[in-house]
């Protein structure tokens, strides 16, 4: 055999041209459809079809496979996918990767493109001189375009042809007359390159060229694309290794997917075989068992065929399949932490804008709903569950007259400021870092308020909070009296604001109008004097320090009043914050 040191370093060195070529390419592509396909992607709805053809048509335009599931694993681990959702777009990716193998066949092997090749990357850098960046990445797609046949011609020119090396032919004669031992032998053969490449469609390209050159016969690079199947699933199980439950979820249905299909077709492996010959033979082309020229397009048919008939032979048992990930992954609460500390602001979720965007969201109304509710319950001396109750907040006000001894600024300075600074620093990143369209601009720009105004709200229930425990510690029946009129004006307010966010029975409507008559009213009570506070005075019922405390704290209970509803507002007053 001759067959040298130098001549595996050129094999190996052409298949990195083809690999460069594919990353060059399909980077080009998501830069140029990258938005839109996340932005369809983020906005899916659990109908399975168009899932499918979501994960096909995604597949199709970015051509990797692997990009579109690790955005699926991504998607999954923000919360912005179900399972069931996720599975479907993955069905739909496993049938568009199928139009590489087609690309590499017809133009690869049917058609001569080495002569127009480096005309093409002539053309692509040119345009990547462009101030355009559209055009820039139009010219990075056309290299990536040509260096993918480049490295064809390649890796064509670099494996050892069966004339001059012989001892080839009887080296794997030896594992491919072995039955279905052979079968499995190159289905491990494929899961093995693949997963070493990293890349389904180069072990496709490695085996079309195997094919073409005589090496392997028909059933062989068959099952070697059965392989590349499960090979392929590996870079999502490897991307979910550090996020969460849901992301692992995703990629073990993946997985799971694969192998079931790859399972059904070892049974039925050389019927189905026998049918796709025939169906090469009506399409125009020689049968794969007479003429290793005709092996490519048989091999091409059979991965689409074979993925086509997996996907909606599985499509009914989609919800089987995420019952029984759910089952061997469980949902997994999230770790207890100081609540300074950011529960979703993690480095993997700056991958994309909306899982960015998804993130801060969640951090933020996470805030809102716990450590914001806390305080402004417990500065009131208030407990959460009274607010949380059908009590009649009379009767809440008239319970609550022991001092919960709440240290408002402590609370703020151990559970807030922290996150409110990693939440505005994440927010400012993802502005930084990525391009993005004007609703999402304007989603952080509302987030960033959102979060500003949280803080004023905490400040405006530090003021509230001495007086408050003055009050209720006073002998003065009518100080008492105000000051519980001010808590049951703002527990109202937290009632409604805690009814609408759970919205169980589908009442936000309902809340979001009682929300704007009561914003409305405080913003008119802030203009306006308080007739019960003058008369007190007039009567001479409280004292002059007194009054101008009750007359500071009207105004800033309104103010409160007005922030925390237009907080809830911005978090939580829209039906999908992604779209809306």
């Amino acid at each position: 055999m001759k067959y040298g040191f130098t001549d595996v370093l050129q094999l190996i060195g052409a298949l990195g041209v083809f690999l460069f070529g594919m990353k060059v390419m399909s980077d080009a592509l998501l830069k140029l459809a990258g938005n839109k396909m996340r932005s369809i992607l983020a906005t899916m709805t659990s109908n399975r079809f168009l899932g499918i053809t979501t994960g096909f048509l995604i597949t199709s335009v970015i051509q990797s496979s692997s990009a579109t599931t690790l955005m699926v694993v991504s998607f999954s681990n923000a919360g912005l996918l179900t399972l069931t959702e996720a599975i479907s777009v993955i069905m739909g990716a496993n049938i568009g990767t199928t139009i590489t193998a087609w690309l590499i066949t017809i133009l690869g092997f049917k058609v001569s493109m080495s002569a127009i090749a480096l005309p093409l990357v002539g053309l692509g850098f040119g345009l990547t001189f462009s101030k355009k960046d559209k055009t820039k990445e139009i010219g990075n797609f056309v290299i990536g375009f040509a260096l993918i046949f480049i490295g064809l011609q390649f890796l064509k020119e670099a494996m050892p042809d069966i004339k001059n090396n012989p001892g080839i032919l009887s080296f794997l004669s030896r594992y491919t007359d072995l039955g279905y031992l052979s079968i499995l032998i190159f289905l491990l053969i494929g899961t093995i390159l693949t997963v070493v490449i990293q890349s389904s469609s180069a072990t496709m390209a490695l085996t079309l060229i195997m094919c073409a050159q005589g090496w392997i016969p028909f059933e062989m690079a068959a099952a070697m694309v059965l392989g590349e199947n499960v090979g392929t699933t590996i870079t999502a199980n490897l991307a979910a290794l550090v996020a969460n439950y849901k992301a692992k979820q995703t990629a073990r249905a993946h997985l799971i997917f694969n192998l079931i299909g790859v399972l059904w077709m070892l049974i039925l492996f050389y019927p189905f075989l026998k049918f796709i010959g025939w169906l090469s033979v009506q399409f125009g082309s020689e049968s794969p068992y007479i003429t290793a020229a005709a092996i490519p397009v048989a091999i091409s048919l059979f991965h689409t065929t074979f993925n086509i008939c997996n996907t909606f032979l599985l499509l009914w048992f989609i919800n089987p399949i995420a019952r029984f990930v759910e089952r061997i992954i469980p949902e997994r609460l999230l770790p207890e932490k100081a609540v300074e500390e950011a529960k979703f602001l993690t480095a993997n979720q700056l991958k994309y804008p909306e899982t960015a965007l998804i993130s801060l969201i969640k951090e933020s109304k996470y805030l809102y709903k716990n450590t914001i509710f806390e305080i402004v319950t417990h500065a009131l001396n208030i407990h959460r569950e009274d607010i949380k109750s059908d009590k009649k907040l009379k009767q809440v006000m008239k319970n609550s007259q022991e001092d919960l001894k709440t240290d408002v600024e402590d609370l703020y300075y151990t559970k807030v400021k922290s996150i409110y600074g990693q939440i505005i620093r994440f927010a400012t990143t993802a502005q930084n870092k990525f391009n993005l369209n004007k609703e999402q601009a304007n989603m952080v720009g509302e987030i960033k308020i959102a979060n500003r105004k949280m803080v004023e709200i905490i400040k405006d229930a530090k003021e509230l909070n001495k007086n408050v425990i003055y009050a209720l510690n006073s002998d003065n029946k009518h100080l008492q009296k105000e000051y519980d009129g001010f808590r049951k004006k703002v527990a109202k307010v937290l009632r409604v604001i805690y009814l609408f966010r759970k919205d169980n029975n589908g009442d936000s409507k309902k809340y979001e109008e009682k929300l704007k008559a009561l914003k409305q009213d405080a913003k008119e009570n802030i203009r306006s004097s308080n007739k019960s506070i003058d008369k007190l005075i007039r009567k001479d019922l409280i004292t002059v320090e007194m009054a101008s405390s009750l007359f500071n704290d009207y105004t800033n209970v309104n103010d409160m009043i007005k922030k925390l509803i237009e907080v809830a507002e911005l978090l939580y007053g829209k039906t999908d914050p992604l779209i809306e």
